[in-house]
């Protein structure tokens, strides 16, 4: 099997989980549809995600970046329980090689993710252990962060060791786009989940009129660039107007920077009820059957 990848950038939100009618975010919701269908064709052997926390698995010891070397499912505001499938060579391997390129990353042993990796594994790929997958945490709540460019850097190490597996491998990065939320943009500290709820029921309506879809337009067109260069003079006040959950956007411009390629807008909806601009961004793909041999699964 030759080295194939794929990258999907895409927002994450609890609202998904409680709008158990579907009432809102029609447009992402058909974005994360064609995402699924195009994440089945392409048939990933491996996924490497870059995702965030929202200070509930990383508090006590806050790390920049950390490969993660197992991990359950939290299972907080209805995301999924159980363990990861994470292939724990592979992962140390990865970390081994980014220590080699001067990254300083930690190794986390053993945790549990919360709905930051959680929500978009299950929504996109059915389940947690679906594929083998090497979580990658990228701090985007708790200041003080590493630069944008540092994780754009991270992310292009990430995508030269990934080059050299015989994967089909799927970049995934998670979070974003604007928002504001109450519990990151109130506090500093770790808070107890009643009260997370009570902080967002007082603010929530508040944070409704944070969401900056011209930011998040702007930020999506620039992912479809030819040249990814753009995205190593990302700085922080380019991204501060777009709200303190915009930092989660360093995922993207991992993912994307690990991945090499142009991402599609595949869908773009300001959800007010979630108070987050909703996206999906894509690469193009080789699809599965046309790169695996005749008679070759795994």
């Amino acid at each position: 099997m030759a080295y194939e990848c794929m990258t999907l950038c895409l927002s994450h939100s609890p609202g998904i989980a409680r709008d158990e009618q579907k009432v809102h975010g029609t447009r992402f919701r058909e974005g994360m549809r064609l995402a699924r269908e195009a994440v089945r064709e392409f048939d990933p052997t491996l996924v490497i995600f870059f995702g965030c926390d929202h200070r509930r698995a990383y508090q006590d010891i806050l790390p920049a970046f950390s490969v993660v070397y197992a991990a359950e499912g939290l299972g907080d505001l209805r995301s999924p329980t159980g363990p990861y499938n994470v292939p724990e060579q592979i992962a140390a391997d990865l970390t081994a090689a980014l220590l080699n390129e001067g990254f300083d990353v930690a190794i986390t042993r053993k945790i549990a993710l919360d709905h930051g990796f959680g929500q978009t594994m299950a929504d996109i790929l059915g389940s947690l252990d679906a594929v083998p997958t090497v979580p990658i945490f990228i701090n985007c709540a708790t200041p003080p962060l590493a630069s944008p460019r540092r994780a754009a850097e991270l992310g292009a190490a990430v995508g030269r060791f990934a080059a050299n597996l015989d994967e089909r491998v799927l970049f995934i990065g998670s979070g974003g786009l604007s928002h504001s939320p109450p519990t990151l943009a109130l506090t500093t500290a770790g808070l107890s989940e009643e009260e997370r709820r009570e902080l967002s029921a007082k603010h929530r309506e508040a944070a409704k009129d944070k969401i900056r879809p011209d930011w998040d337009e702007a930020f999506l067109e620039r992912l479809g660039a030819q040249d990814n260069s753009w995205a190593f003079a990302v700085t922080q006040e380019f991204i501060d107007p777009a709200g303190v959950g915009a930092n989660e956007v360093r995922t993207w411009l991992a993912a994307y920077l690990a991945g090499g390629k142009p991402l599609r807008r595949v869908a773009y909806e300001p959800v007010r009820e979630w108070i987050t601009g909703m996206g999906v961004a894509m690469s193009d793909y080789s699809p599965a059957k046309a790169v695996r041999p005749a008679g070759v699964s795994h």
